[in-house]
This record gives C-alpha cells, structure tokens and sequence, in this order.
C-alpha cells in the first residue's frame, strides 16, 4: 500500500505537471505571428510589418487605409483584451462578462450616452477619414478571423469571446479622453455641497486663486485677440526653437500624465507611406498616431482643463412631472429605455432622462428636480476626429492651425515644432459663453440665465508663434493673462511644475536631447521648498521627531526614491491636512483630501485661525501645535505601515509605481504573482511626475498617476526622436514584451524608432 500510495502521489503531481505545462503551451499559442506571410481580406497592397526588439511596430503600407488596417492588426494582436474591455466599459456593456457587480458602471454610461455620440459621430467623418477607420476595423477583425491558437489569457479566464469590430469601437476611445480629461464636472459637486456648510471666505482659503506671479504660458496674446492690449508677461511639455537648441533647430519635449495601467495606455509605432512617416504613440483601438511627428512637424499635449461642462439643477413642473420648467414653459423629459443584459442573472432595464441641456446624471429616472450635464463633447456636432487627423499630416504651421478649427475637446495645450524653424503653442477647443457665470457649481436651468450663447471664437483661442523668447513650456498651468476677454476654466492646476520647468530652461539656455531628457528626470518638489521653512517651525516633545525635522531641514527637496526624507515630508503634510481641515468639511472631507500645498500655505501666512479645532471650543489650538502633532502621529502611522526602523525606511519602497491590470489582482494568489510595480522616483508636484491618491488608507503613497508616455523630437533630426511607454508593448502576460520597458520607463531612458527587426517580420498581402 504504501508503494501503491507513492506510485499515485508522484502520478497526480506528473499529472499536474504535464495538465499545466500542457495549458502553459497551449496559453501560449495567444502570441502574435510576427513572421511570415498572411493573405488577408480588405488591402488593396501589400504591407509589412517589422518589429525591433522591444516589439515596436513599423508599418509600411501603400496608402493610408492600407496602413490603418496594419495598425488595427497589430493592435489586436498585442491588446485586444484591453481594446475590447475599453469598448463594453464605454458602452454600458460590462455586466454582460462581470455579472451584476458592472450594472452600476454600465448604468453610468447609458446614461452619459458615450457610445451614442460615437456612433452619431462616425456620420460626421470625412470620406478619407471614414475609410481609415472603416480600414481599422477591417485589420481587427481580420485578426480575429484569421487567428489560431488560444485566446488571450483574459478570454480564457472569463470564458468570453471577442465580437467583431467597429469604427464607432474606435471613436468611443475619444469619448473616454473627454470624460476623463474634461471632468470639471465633478468639482462644480464638490464646490456646490461645501458651499452649503461654509462661509465664503473659507470657500475662498479652499479654492484660492491662481498666483498673480506664476508662470503663464501666454504672458503676451496673440495680436489676432481684437481689444485686447499686450501684456508682458499633470502633463509637461516644452518647445524651444533653434536659437536655443544644440542642432540650430526647434526640439520638443513631452510627457502625458494618466492613470497607470497594466496594459499601459500608449503603444507605440511608426507607420510609412509613400505620402508620409508618422512615429509615435498611438492608442490601441484608435487607427492614428496621437503624439508624435511626421516629416514636416512634431506636437506635444499637456491638458488645458478648459471647462467645457455645466451643470444645470432641472425643476420639475409641479403639475406634471414627466415635463420640466424651461424660460419658454414646460417641455416634456426625453427618456429612453435600455436594457442591461447581466451574466448569470437577470437583464436589468433602465429608462434615462434627458433636457435641452443633456442627460440627467442625478437618480436618472426618478421624478421630481433632477442635474443634467451639458457638455461639448456630447452634443451632436463633434469633430474633433477629422482635426486630430488634420493635425497629424499638416506639414506647416497654417495647416496644422486649419486642421484644428473643428476641434470640439477635450481641450489640449499643444505645442509645434516643424523642420523650417517655427514654434508655436495652440489651445483649441469649443469652450462655451455663458450668459452669467463661469460655471463654479451648479446653476438653476429653468431660467435660461446660465445658458451657453456660444462658443469662443476659433481666432480668439489661446495662440502664439515664434515668440520673443524662443521657448513656449507648459504644465496644466494657467495659460492666459487676466487681460483675456473669454473664460477659460477656474481650475488650472498649481504652477510648481511649469515654475520648475522655467527654471531649468533658464539654467541650460541652450537645449539638447540630453538636458532635455534631465528635465523630464527632474525630482525638485518646489511645494517641498516652499512648504518646509514654514512646517519646520512645529514644535514636538518626542525626539524622533526633532530628528526629522533635523532631518527635513538639511534635506534638498528631491523627491528620490532611496531617500526617507520625501516620505517623511509627505507623511507629515498628509496628515496636517487631515488634522487642520476635516473638522471643517466632515463628510465632505473625503472628496477633497489631497496635499494642498497652496491651501497649506495660505493657512501657515495669512489664515493661522484654521489651525484652531472646532471640536475643541475651550482650547485655541496654534499652528505651531497643530503642525507638530501632526508631525508625530504621522510617524505613528509611518511606524504601523514599515516598522519601527526609521533607518530601513525608503521613499521608493512606500511610493512604488503601480501598474493594475483589470482581471489579475482578483484572482487569489496569482493577481499577487503577476503584480507589476516598481519603486519609484517623484511626487505630487515634480517633473518627474508621480502622483498618489493621499485620501486612500491602505495606500496612500503608491504612485497610479504619472508620465505614461515620454518623447523628445530635435527636428533637426525627427527620426531620432525618443520615445518611451509603459510597461511594455504588449499586453498578453506570456509575451517577453508585457513589462520589458517599465523600468526604462521608471529610470527615464528611451527606445527610438528604427529598421531593427529582431521581432519579425510579418507581410500582410491582399487575398
């Protein structure tokens, strides 16, 4: 028995052994045909594909069809999963893989209507647009029709199966960027439900306002403004022209700021054609290359925050709540009913409201009152495809302007450069007039008194050519004087990274790639620089903290991942938050944690009675109590979290970039397995950006927001620009490509574009 007992033992673990190298095998045959030859439906030429050895893609293609359904190809081949879980997210159709726990998400977005306003914008396309995405979708699915082998490992998890592609597949990608990037929306909420408990003048401490000494992008309009006299004056992007550059040439640097991913949102490739190159990054499901350049030019975005949202409180007519109160009478809602189809469970149907303004994003269906959201990017006359597409080809300044005169949003600083020695910066987008306001919070809809009457002037957006001082830099930063007669937004971003950005372009006059390149390494935190004179003076009895406040003192402000300072300083600032103003907000606190640095500062000057706690009315608490209080409960904190070691503590080892896949983390002991994340440089306010969610408990410090894509472009030599992505370019976990580039990534090195083929080469012919 005993014999018989180990014969079966060692059977079941062969069995087991041989069950997984068996599915290890078969998981792997999900791998991209990357040589070789196929004969495919729907090219009219032969097009290659040849990948280097990080997996980069050049495509060589005929026409511009021909090259969209290459890209649509090889985009299927490396991301499908993520191509396919973008498009059920974006069109309320989540719930039909994930069960019941997607109905709230998917409600969401029937109710916004993304998917919609694609489909009714793909009407809107140029005919030679309209082909490149009809093309795209033709490369998709002649992917999915003519691969063999398993499935991505996603599919195989969930036992689901990809559905054949469309163009409006595609155009939702635009959608998500405008909710994402365009969300004023969310602080119009905020702004409306702290006003209701506080005072104006402690509304004014929370939001201040923009610095009158910071950088601004435009310090001196453009002459085409009428009236208006000349003034002297999370993504980074800079541009200087070749007085001020090595080669004698314009070079343009640029990193995008989003969330991080595992697939990364970016991918890149170069795509040829006998009219063109293209080289950049381009995102999966999207048949263009977003940013990058071609022979004539290059362009970098940074996000203006342009506020192209309003939100409008509807009154319900008392008499009939099927109508609402409109400045003309009474007009009955536009409901639509939909049904959400649920896995294992029951369909879920929805019936969604909607005004002159747009869709009632508050209890949608129920009677009475309800908030309806206007925006730009939902309304029926978007093109900003066919701009994009513009934008891309221009070879010159003046095409490159008229492409992105149908440019609707999101709103982007861009930032051009091209072979003849021009540069420019353009902020284009449709950004409503109101008729009052300026769109703080939400406004009353029945009395037409806050209705949009229009749109700024395309000849009136934010512009400038050639300047002066030969360099335009940007970084969510206001980019208009006062002077300006338009609204533009109320919520630019602190100035810390363009002040920064300013002073190194003023340090190093002249510019490379490679001190271009140690910008975007920069880790100067100048809220630290700023902050920590005024913080330094808490007082605390308990020695570990008068150790780090010695500590803090000699410190540089270099936000450095082997460094315990950063965390220290972090910590600390984090928790004086908490401490200084959470008894003001309550509930509300939550929704505006974050580290304030501005906020922070006007309360250590000029408004020191905010230190006083309101739950403790016998006793006037200082600044200089509050600050060191702070400072020792969050070393408490610090000590639960990493030890009671200070000495092992390291920023990096707190601040780790994080890359989350979507399906891995849930799954027990493999979502641990297949973590990606890396200890990380940078923090809230550097160039090298890495921004936290401060508010979450469990992991305040981890970096999910940051440069998911870097470039350099001396167009002195456009086909030796830099470029990096992360993790990598693949998103099937089995292929050598799916992390490869995250520290590349993390050290701020680059890969460029070249005629390497050590990935294959792969011919895709007409059948």
């Amino acid at each position: 028995m005993k014999r018989f007992s180990r014969f079966f033992s060692v059977f079941l673990v062969l069995v087991v052994v041989v069950g997984s190298g068996g599915l290890y095998l078969w998981l792997r045959s999900s791998l991209p045909v990357t040589d070789g030859t196929l004969a495919l439906p729907g090219l009219s030429a032969p097009v290659t594909i040849t990948r280097d050895k990080s997996g980069v893609p050049t495509i060589k293609a005929q026409n511009d069809p021909d090259a969209a359904f290459a890209l649509g190809f090889v985009h299927a081949q490396d991301r499908l999963f993520q191509m396919d879980l973008m498009r059920r997210f974006a069109s309320g159709r989540l719930a039909e893989w994930f069960g019941a726990r997607a109905v709230d998400s998917d409600r969401s977005m029937r109710v916004l209507g993304l998917y919609r306003a694609a489909e009714a914008q793909y009407a809107l396309l140029s005919p030679a647009l309209k082909a490149v995405f009809d093309a795209y979708a033709a490369g998709v699915n002649a992917f999915l029709a003519t691969r063999r082998g398993a499935p991505p490992p996603e599919y195989v998890l969930l036992s689901v199966r990809p559905d054949s592609w469309t163009p409006a597949d595609s155009l939702v990608w635009g959608k998500i960027m405008d909710l994402q990037l365009t969300g004023n929306y969310r602080m119009e909420l905020l702004r409306q439900r702290l006003a209701q408990h506080l005072k104006p003048e402690e509304m004014a401490v929370l939001f201040p306002a923009y610095r009158g000494d910071a950088p601004i992008v435009l310090g001196q309009l453009d002459a085409d403004l009428p009236g208006v006299p000349p003034q002297q004056a999370a993504s980074n992007e800079w541009v200087v022209d070749g007085k001020h550059s090595v080669s004698g040439k314009p070079l343009l640097a640029n990193d995008t700021h989003l969330g991080f991913s595992t697939p990364g949102v970016w991918y890149l490739a170069r795509i040829e054609t006998p009219d063109d190159t293209l080289s950049g990054v381009t995102s999966p499901g999207e048949p263009m290359v977003v940013l990058g350049h071609n022979t004539h030019i290059a362009w970098g975005f940074t996000t203006t925050g342009g506020d192209v949202e309003d939100l409008f409180v509807e009154k319900a007519d008392p008499t009939d709540p099927a109508k609402y109160l409109t400045p003309d009478g009474t007009e009955p809602f536009m409901t639509r009913s939909e049904t959400i189809k649920v896995r294992s469970g029951d369909p879920v149907t929805i019936t969604t409201r909607a005004t002159r303004h747009g869709p009632i994003i508050s209890n949608p269906a129920a009677e009475g009152d309800a908030l309806a959201l206007s925006a730009t990017w939902l309304q029926g006359d978007d093109h900003t495809p066919d701009a994009l597409w513009g934008m891309t080809h221009a070879h010159d300044w003046d095409g490159f302007r008229a492409a992105l005169r149908q440019a609707v949003a999101p709103e982007q600083n861009i930032v051009y450069a091209d072979i003849d020695g021009n540069i420019g910066f353009f902020a284009p987008a449709q950004i409503p007039m109101r008729a009052a306001g300026n769109g703080f919070a939400p406004v009353p809809g029945w009395t037409g008194d806050h209705d949009w009457t229009g749109f700024v002037p395309f000849d009136a957006m934010p512009m400038g050519f050639n300047p002066p001082s030969g360099r335009f830099f940007a970084a969510n930063n206001k980019i208009v004087p006062d002077s300006y007669p338009y609204f533009i937004t109320n919520d630019w971003e602190l100035p810390l990274r363009a002040e920064r950005i300013g002073q190194l372009l003023d340090a190093t006059q002249v510019q490379s790639p490679e001190t271009s390149a140690a910008i975007q390494r920069d880790t100067v935190s100048l809220m630290a620089r700023r902050l920590l004179p005024l913080m330094l003076t808490g007082t605390s009895d308990a020695p570990r903290s008068r150790e780090v406040i010695r500590l803090l003192k000699a410190w540089d402000g270099k936000m450095d991942r082997d460094r315990v300072e950063p965390l220290l300083f972090t910590a600390w600032l984090r928790e004086f938050n908490r401490q200084v103003i959470a008894d003001k907000l309550g509930a509300q606190f939550e929704s505006y944690w974050s580290l304030h640095p501005d906020v922070i500062e006007s309360i250590l000057t000029a408004h020191r009675d905010w230190c006083d706690d309101r739950d403790t009315p016998s006793i006037v608490e200082t600044c200089e109590q509050q600050l060191g209080a702070a400072l020792d409960r969050s070393l408490g904190e610090l000590d639960t979290r990493y030890g009671g070691d200070m000495s092992r503590w390291k920023w990096g080892e707190a601040h780790r970039a994080s890359f989350r896949h979507p399906i891995w983390p849930n799954i027990p002991v493999l979502g641990n397995w297949l973590a990606l994340d890396i200890p990380d440089d940078g923090g809230y306010d550097t160039i090298d950006n890495a921004s936290t969610q401060i508010g979450d408990e469990s992991q305040p410090f981890a970096a999910i927001h940051g440069p998911t894509m870097r470039m350099i472009v001396d167009m002195a030599a456009p086909d030796a620009a830099r470029f990096v992505v992360t993790p990598g370019q693949s998103g099937n976990v089995l292929s050598p490509h799916y992390a490869d580039l995250m520290s590349r990534w993390r050290d701020v090195t680059y890969v460029g574009f070249s005629d390497d083929s050590a990935g294959g080469v792969l011919t895709l012919t007409p059948r």
